[in-house]
């Protein structure tokens, strides 16, 4: 099992899990669809992979940086899609008409384990302020990858769920003094900092001491904010946690995302 990103941030976030298999058929999902149609094929071939290869789309909610290009591109490739039954309702305007028979739609229960190819996936609900958000875990049952973003708060359930992976990719959305003293209207800072907006540094470090490590070949700050953060700063909040350098801390780029990281 390997994995990479196209983009993480509030332009736009995907993120490539693959399981290949020299018997089979390999497993490729996109998590999120954040980008345009042709930003999303220009990405995709910067990983040399084509997007008729693609297996399925998960989406986790409905806003534009996470599911705005999911649906062209599903009805273009006939890609299937998995996400809740509150997140499709608000994805409805994301769907015309002309494109709604060509749809491949799984509706997904958010506690429930599913299958997609090689790949074993859990959903799991998290805090965030969207209809029915739901972040997942991958495992090949070999290795196990952690995926959380767009969440304001930690949970017990979440902080299980995300226990001993193998791979991390974890949101530090934001630096709280860059927050309280940044450029953003103050009902926008209050949203981002509540408990349904996004994790700060601190709160990601807290979540991540919370869990068991003992398996961490990989982890990657994402969904870093530009204007609310720094690389440097996500990467020392979660390196002292995990006493390790700075560089063994991964950053997912806006435009670059990150290249494939697979398991030893």
């Amino acid at each position: 099992m390997r994995f990479a990103s196209l983009g993480s941030g509030s332009a736009g976030n995907s993120l490539v899990v693959e399981e290949r298999s020299p018997a089979t058929k390999s497993t490729r999902v996109l998590l999120d669809c954040g980008f345009g149609l042709r930003e999303t094929i220009m990405r995709l071939e910067r990983l040399t992979l084509e997007p008729e290869s693609i297996s399925g789309i998960l989406i986790t909610h409905e806003h534009d940086d996470h599911a705005k290009g999911a649906f062209k591109f599903a009805a273009k490739y006939s890609t299937p899609i998995w996400l809740t039954h509150g997140t499709l309702k608000m994805c409805e305007r994301y769907i015309p008409n002309n494109m709604t028979t060509n749809l491949k739609i799984n509706v997904i229960d958010s506690h429930q384990v599913f299958a997609i190819g090689a790949l074993q996936i859990t959903p799991y609900p998290v805090p965030h302020d969207a209809r029915e958000p739901t972040q997942f875990t991958f495992t090949n049952g070999q290795h196990k990858l952690g995926v959380l973003t767009d969440a304001g708060s930690s949970t017990p359930y979440i902080e299980a769920i995300l226990s001993v992976c193998d791979a991390l990719v974890l949101e530090c959305n934001h630096d709280i003094e860059m927050l309280d003293n940044g450029p953003y209207a103050w009902s926008l800072k209050k949203r981002i900092g509540s408990r349904l907006g996004h994790l700060d540094n601190a709160s990601s470090a807290q979540l991540l001491a919370n869990l068991d490590n003992t398996k961490l070949q990989h982890i990657v700050a994402a969904h870093l904010s530009a204007k609310n953060n720094s690389p440097l700063l996500a990467q020392q909040a979660l390196s002292q946690v995990l006493n390790c350098t700075l560089g063994w801390i991964g950053i997912a780029d806006q435009q670059l995302g990150f290249d494939w990281r697979s398991f030893s």
